[in-house]
């Protein structure tokens, strides 16, 4: 790993480079890429849950003006590889969960597309569907390996005895729903074949991912293929990997004859199939020690995958390591059900069992007579209790203080119900958050001095709304001694050096090493000056640290919370998160990402609920009406601030991820409001008015009436 990097445009507080293209329309996200005489494909989409076609009717549809062709599993081109089954489309008869693709329309206008699909009539044999996600199933098994790579179980101690001889036990059940992700802009591709091969522009983030997966689905190879991507809408892990709507659009561009093809989703189809974060069943059993020591932990989580291809979430995994007990066990135990594929969603596995592992804490403090913030201080584990491992920096303690000290937490009342502001009651909640530091593997970045003689640094990374556009010029400009001015960031192209997914809050450390040790080889090649063409290309360097330190960034969040106790109403008034992420690099950008995150996690605590209808197995609020996110009127007054670290092992920068620590604990914190202004404790995710409303209202006097 190489040596720290000094600080110069790293910290300042930079506006978005970016950000003129993007509000002045200038800056084209993937629909919107000029090119010559386009088709357009919608999707024909399965209605039903499980069966086979035997039958397809087009006629309609190619009776219509402007239609060029409908597509069938029937007429097709032939994929080259079902390795993921994911994107095997249009190659079977075979319906794996309602919504899946089974057709497509291409035509000369989007309009007459979507109106030759609604005209396309498709027979099917039904078969009976299982969609129904339950405890007490008989076919829950056993994942090899959970995303990211974790190990499904873990078990240490004796966690039986321990809980025996707790003098303090908890033992309760939450559950989270399915949630969508919404980004604003939905995903969307255009793609045209030429001899040249495939070039897509896609709202993608990693446009590296794309082309290696579509390279092998379609049978080419990778230097055939080039992902466009310079500009994403937001994606929140929905553009993480590619989908099915990426290989339709291939195929379709494969019958146009050379024509481009375009698909943008409609927001309905954002709920059918480009990914969801699968709902959550956790049973967590906590014991402690009369003076509130954890002394066992343990928590068990049952979730879904799909039949079609296996996606393992990793819920349990922040419970291993976040508070120190001799006796800890989790497990992870799937039910595979005929629905559409799970996926990335902000923070995945992280955001449910942190939700739910933090309102244990919260419950577990009441029960030890305990605030809820001196428990968390007391249980502070001095090494990593999973891996033994000493930190790189752990500062949750920190954050902890100066957030209970900021939101005057001190001789706050553990009481519930018995505060009021007018008709409604108050409330204040506080949870821990934590995030993983990631450094994915496979990147490259290549630096050369221009003729202008500015330093053009290329990488394939991806800015879905993160600032990566900026930060990366900060990054790039501090490695190579250059003002900001003499930096030309080229990246968002499958063509540059390859660049590791946006994902997993790894995007600035992965992509911002390699630019580091792109620039060192470069300096070191060149010397001081450097003749114009001068060039390098340089593979992301290894860190040995990995291996020898647990690295993560913690936060811990405040909640107040106004609930209504005639109608359930939650307002949450006032949230603060502190946050530990090492060297923040563009304090702009950086606290836009953490009062996002916080934001989502607002949205999941009180909002977010995609309701399945298991007769059909389809969600039936699949659009903005029904589907409530978060809005400005929906968010009081959210902040976030750091605290100052020190990190120099995770990477030269000094640097942690942001992006989905925001969202760690957001949902715990405001649920434990909700508990302490209301009594009510609800674990079943969101906090909906309906959960909340009681049978009696309570007067400021204390006194209950009807």
């Amino acid at each position: 790993m190489t040596t720290p990097v000094q600080a110069r445009e790293m910290g300042r507080s930079l506006s978005r480079v970016e950000g003129r293209a993007k509000v002045t329309g200038t800056a084209p996200y993937a629909y919107e890429f000029p090119v010559l005489d386009p088709l357009y494909v919608y999707p024909v989409q399965a209605t039903i849950a499980r069966g086979r076609i035997i039958a397809v009717d087009a006629s309609a549809a190619t009776a219509l003006d402007g239609v060029v062709t409908v597509l069938t599993h029937e007429n097709a081109p032939r994929l080259a590889s079902d390795a993921d089954s994911e994107l095997w489309v249009l190659q079977s008869e075979e319906v794996s969960y309602r919504g899946e693709i089974v057709g497509a329309v291409l035509a000369e206008t989007s309009e007459i597309a979507r109106h030759g699909a609604e005209l396309v009539r498709v027979e099917y044999a039904e078969q009976p569907h299982d969609v129904e996600l339950r405890v007490d199933r008989d076919d829950l098994y056993t994942p090899k390996v959970l995303n990211a790579g974790y190990a499904p179980d873990t078990d240490q101690g004796d966690v039986e005895e321990a809980l025996r001889s707790a003098a303090v036990t908890l033992d309760e059940t939450y559950s989270t729903p399915f949630e969508h992700n919404n980004p604003m802009e939905p995903h969307a591709s255009i793609a045209q074949w030429t001899d040249d091969g495939l070039t897509m522009y896609d709202s993608t983030q990693g446009p590296s991912r794309v082309r290696t997966a579509l390279a092998e689905v379609f049978g080419v190879d990778p230097a055939k293929v080039r992902v466009i991507s310079p500009y994403v809408g937001g994606g929140f892990g929905s553009k993480g990997s590619p989908h099915p709507h990426n290989v339709l659009v291939g195929l379709a561009a494969k019958v146009a004859r050379g024509r481009p093809v375009k698909f943008a989703a409609t927001r309905q189809q954002m709920f059918s199939f480009l990914g969801y974060r699968t709902p959550t069943i956790q049973r967590i059993r906590l014991g402690a020690d009369s003076d509130g020591h954890l002394t066992a932990i343990v928590h068990d989580v049952v979730e879904l995958t799909a039949k079609v291809k296996e996606f393992a979430e990793q819920t349990a995994t922040p419970t291993r390591m976040m508070y120190a007990s001799p006796n800890r066990r989790t497990s992870h135990r799937l039910a595979a059900l005929d629905l559409p594929v799970p996926a990335w969603m902000r923070a995945p596995g992280v955001t449910p069992g942190m939700y739910a592992f933090e309102v244990a804490m919260d419950e577990l403090a009441l029960r030890c007579g305990l605030d809820p913030v001196e428990l968390r201080i007391r249980n502070e584990p001095e090494v990593d209790p999973q891996t033994g491992r000493p930190w790189s920096s752990r500062n949750l303690l920190a954050c902890l203080r100066e957030g209970a000290r900021r939101f005057e937490w001190e001789g706050r009342d553990p009481t519930p119900a018995v505060r009021w502001h007018g008709d409604w009651l108050v409330g204040t909640g506080v949870a821990s958050s934590r995030y993983p530091v990631h450094l994915l593997p496979g990147s490259a970045a290549s630096i050369g001095l221009g003729a202008d003689g500015r330093y053009d640094v290329s990488i394939a990374a991806a800015d879905i709304g993160t600032g990566a556009w900026t930060v990366l010029a900060q990054i790039a400009a501090d490695a190579l001694e250059v003002p900001l001015e003499g930096v030309n960031l080229r990246i968002g192209d499958s063509e540059l050096p390859p660049g590791s997914v946006a994902g997993g809050s790894s995007g600035t450390s992965s992509w911002g090493s390699t630019i580091v040790a792109a620039a060192e080889a470069f300096r070191t090649k060149y010397g001081d000056r450097p003749e114009t063409g001068a060039d390098v290309t340089v593979d992301m360097p290894q860190n040995p640290n990995l291996a020898k330190y647990a690295m993560d960034t913690f936060g811990a969040q405040f909640a107040q919370v106004r609930v209504h106790p005639g109608t359930g109403e939650v307002r949450v008034d006032r949230m603060l998160g502190v946050f530990a992420a090492g060297r923040i690099l563009n304090p702009r950008t950086a606290r836009s990402q953490l009062i996002g995150g916080m934001t989502m996690g607002i949205s999941m605590a009180l909002y977010e609920d995609s309701v399945l209808d298991p007769r059909f197995g389809h969600i039936v609020n699949h659009d903005f009406a029904t589907y409530h996110i978060a809005a400005n009127a929906d968010i009081g007054d959210v902040d976030a601030i750091w605290v100052e670290e020190d990190d120099p092992y995770v990477n030269p920068m000094g640097a942690k991820g942001i992006g989905e620590v925001g969202i760690s604990g957001t949902a715990a914190a405001v649920a434990n409001a909700i508990y302490h202004a209301t009594g009510i404790r609800r674990r079943d995710l969101p906090l909906t008015p309906d959960k909340l409303m009681t049978d009696t209202c309570v007067r400021r006097d204390g006194r209950d009436r009807p």
